[in-house]
């Protein structure tokens, strides 16, 4: 299994390494290996989740190297549900943060337990995989949805602190892809719930762990008892631990182009002589916590690709009475709709747009738009 040594290595800050992860991705090898816990993954979701880049731009550049749609659908695929979950957050907005098609239930606490926190559920799998979370920012996805499963439909937690701990956590931390899919696998967003056996998890972690309250046929999870080593929960706490405002330098004879915890493109006007502020509003982190880590990740990434950019921390309103500015530009997203200026859109690998009440129903358009 291919192991990392530290967060760098990871997940590299500069774009020309980005850049270079992208040339490196071996769509076929994805799709055939991805599913397991050392698969041919691409290590590109918290480049796409903070807007450094696009799913189309991936898309165009696996292209350009002569690959066919039909022999790396599976990757399309994959990139196509990262849109999905932002069509579906456009349309539904805060909805999303409640239960969306179906009540989830069983529900038996609103909390999270704490062996899932602490690592210590005795799924050595999980338990290993968590605790190289917290050093690394990242989780397999196949690793996510094994947690998710364990903590809605064996712990019973309804899903929406589950899904906060984990958001808080992750580099990749998109709310709308992180939330809905919490959901899908409570059965909140879905017809059916999503569940893993211990045999499961042995096939795509590589362990050959036997007698756990997982060891049991798919048959046993609608009758299974909440084990006694999840039922005791944790109350969490979760801030972000913003800096201190302070003043910045704003020419007023320029625009400014405003950067945020969702778009850090360092291509984006590029060629226009801008104020560039990395907003970063208490009011959104309130809501939307997130680790020291992940905002060193923000830092350090804008910083190293954005030339000049300043950090304002402080509400939008609060930056447009501090600083007179001739114009605001920023990118759409759901959560900028106070915002006031010159919206631009974001980068969508598809003309598909509005919401769709599953995958298959969107990605039925969307395939349309590829020449196999």
């Amino acid at each position: 299994m291919e192991l990392f040594e530290d967060q760098d290595s990871i997940f590299p800050t500069s774009y020309s390494e980005i850049l270079q992860r992208i040339r490196n991705i071996d769509p076929v090898k994805y799709g055939k290996t991805r599913n397991f816990v050392n698969g041919s993954v691409t290590y590109l979701s918290p480049y796409i989740s903070r807007g450094i880049i696009s799913t189309k731009f991936i898309l165009s550049e696996v292209l350009k190297r002569g690959y066919q749609p039909a022999q790396i659908e599976k990757f399309i695929q994959e990139l196509a549900w990262r849109d999905y979950w932002q069509q579906v957050w456009i349309a539904k907005g805060d909805a999303i943060n409640s239960d969306l098609k179906n009540q989830q239930t069983p529900v038996s606490n609103h909390s999270i337990s704490k062996a899932i926190v602490e690592a210590d559920t005795g799924i050595d799998a999980i338990d290993s995989s968590i605790k190289k979370f917290y050093d690394e920012g990242y989780l397999h996805n196949h690793l996510r949805m094994y947690i998710a499963s364990m903590a809605c439909n064996v712990a019973q937690s309804h899903w929406k602190v589950p899904a906060q701990w984990m958001y808080y956590h992750l580099l990749d931390a998109d709310w709308a892809s992180n939330a809905l899919s919490w959901q899908s696998v409570a059965g909140a967003n879905a017809n059916k719930k999503y569940v893993a056996n211990q045999e499961n998890i042995n096939k795509y972690s590589f362990t050959q762990q036997k007698n756990t309250f997982l060891d049991v046929p798919y048959e046993a999870f609608s009758g299974l008892e909440v084990p006694e080593i999840l039922k005791k929960t944790s109350t969490l706490v979760l801030q972000t631990p913003l800096p201190k405002k302070q003043t910045i330098t704003i020419d007023k004879d320029m625009p400014a182009c405003i950067y945020n915890f969702y778009n850090l493109d360092p291509l984006w006007k590029k060629d226009t002589t801008a104020n560039r502020i990395l907003l970063l509003e208490p009011s959104h982190f309130r809501s939307y916590p997130v680790s020291l880590k992940t905002l060193d990740f923000i830092f350090t990434i804008s910083a190293e690709n954005i030339e000049n950019i300043q950090v304002y921390v402080g509400e939008f309103n609060e930056f447009i009475s501090d600083y007179e500015t001739k114009d605001v530009y920023y990118k759409e997203h759901p959560l900028n709709k106070h915002y006031e200026g010159f919206e631009e859109p974001r980068e969508w690998m598809f003309d598909v747009q509005g919401y769709y009440p599953s995958f298959f129903a969107f990605w039925k358009k969307c395939k349309k738009q590829l020449t196999y």
